[in-house]
């Protein structure tokens, strides 16, 4: 008997290449967002999985203990946002380009309210063989953990501190890890969940004819 086909959150497709094949090789350029983050996905035993990380506790740090994309502001050095997302991988990680199956592709640029900055969102594949991810600097990442994207359709509703005071928020929880705001938004919308009743957040419509100018923007503002 023929194993069965596993569960489906969201609408988008099952497949790694066919979720990578809805956005193109455009990118906005340096100036037009102050961060870049990257969503690296890998074939679990039976589910698609993403990395994310949970940054370090520190009392300066607004992202602190909260889980998020490995990413980080650009420099100008950087030269492009692709750039500024595949050193953050690196740096906080681990993760070389050759270590991903491909050129990360951009897929929107999203407004991070909380910390006042336009995040570029970029998406790539796990090489095979590639090095484990690892958390190399433990003053920014304490963990480092693969989510399956099927935890993204359940919600919890927790307590945290937000621009507006401690309000309660739809949330992830998984072993212990609680994921919430902009990181779980523009997950559910990557995997074409609905959103929820937190103020909003990005919706990714990957229109071909959106992505491949250097201004593609698909932004809509998240509480």
């Amino acid at each position: 008997m023929a194993p069965a086909a596993r569960p489906v959150a969201g609408t988008a497709p099952d497949r790694i290449s066919d979720l990578l094949a809805r956005f193109g090789d455009g990118a906005p350029p340096l100036g037009s967002a102050g961060a870049a983050v990257t969503i690296v996905l890998r074939d679990g035993e039976s589910d698609i999985e993403t990395l994310l990380i949970e940054r370090t506790e520190r009392p300066t740090d607004l992202a602190s203990g909260q889980v998020a994309f490995p990413g980080g502001r650009s420099e100008d050095s950087d030269g492009s946002l692709r750039r500024t997302a595949l050193r953050e991988l690196q740096e906080e990680v681990g993760l070389a380009p050759s270590d991903l199956a491909g050129v990360p592709r951009f897929v929107a640029r999203e407004p991070a309210v909380r910390f006042h900055v336009d995040v570029a969102v970029f998406a790539a594949e796990l090489a095979p063989g590639a090095h484990p991810p690892t958390a190399l600097s433990a003053d920014e990442v304490a963990h480092v953990f693969w989510l399956p994207r099927s935890e993204l359709a359940a919600t919890r509703r927790v307590h945290r501190e937000t621009g507006r005071g401690l309000v309660e928020v739809p949330a992830t929880v998984f072993e212990g890890h609680i994921l919430w705001g902009f990181t779980r938004r523009v997950l559910r919308s990557f995997f074409g969940l609905p959103t929820e009743d937190d103020g909003g957040g990005p919706v990714f419509a990957p229109d071909p004819a959106r992505q491949r100018g250097p201004d593609a923007d698909a932004s809509v503002r998240q509480g």
